[in-house]
């Protein structure tokens, strides 16, 4: 999925002190153990499998509402997200709570979903796992198109990512390496599958 939006720096000042825009969107997609792309496994494990959207935030949070004990999430699939402003609130939730977070067996992550495993506290694998990253891509105010590589470094449509890296654990320079290899590894409608030796390279997991 495409990173399709440029998240201005506001939002991350809000993100930076705790300052989470929930929405009421109502109980669809809720039952008793499934909330939207999450699914409860136990008292404190939960699976997600499929694409972030505008709703995830509200899920979560509705799951944590009945779920309180929540400190495992397991991934089975989840390219993308369709709203990176949700993506980076429930993030930075779940970095908050300590949630570890584990991608299955033959399980991927990508694009918006590579930016989500980085919030967990602890980040594992397990085998045939892949990982996916490229350049975001929007529209400026003129309604032109625009990614990342557009902008030069320093500019502050790189400066949220980076920040959000920051806010999960990374230090600055590592939060600038991986941020800068992402969007130069693939444009916005490609992507690359990082090689076990990127993924060490740039801290992808924490054991």
């Amino acid at each position: 999925m495409k990173k399709e939006q440029i998240v201005k720096s506001l939002f991350m000042l809000l993100l930076a002190h705790g300052l989470f825009l929930v929405s009421c969107t109502g109980d669809e997609g809720i039952s008793e153990t499934g909330f939207g792309i999450f699914e409860v496994i136990d008292e404190n494990t939960i699976e997600l499998d499929g694409v972030i959207n505008s709703a995830s935030l509200n899920h979560f949070n509705a799951l944590i509402d009945s779920y309180p004990n929540i400190n495992t999430i397991h991934i089975i699939n989840c390219d993308g997200s369709e709203d990176d402003e949700i993506n980076l609130q429930l993030s930075a939730l779940v970095h908050q709570r300590g949630t570890n977070i584990h991608v299955n067996d033959n399980g991927l992550i990508a694009s918006g979903g590579s930016d989500f495993f980085l919030a967990g506290e602890r980040r594992t694998m397990g085998a045939n796992t892949r990982i996916g990253v490229h350049s975001w891509a929007g529209e400026d105010d003129n309604g032109n198109f625009v990614s990342a590589t557009d902008f030069p470094v320093g500019h502050e449509f790189h400066q949220p990512y980076i920040d959000y890296y920051m806010s999960v654990g990374f230090t600055q320079q590592e939060a600038e390496d991986f941020y800068y290899f992402t969007i130069n590894a693939a444009p916005a409608d490609d992507i690359h599958w990082m090689t076990d030796q990127e993924i060490a390279q740039y801290g992808l997991l924490t054991q």
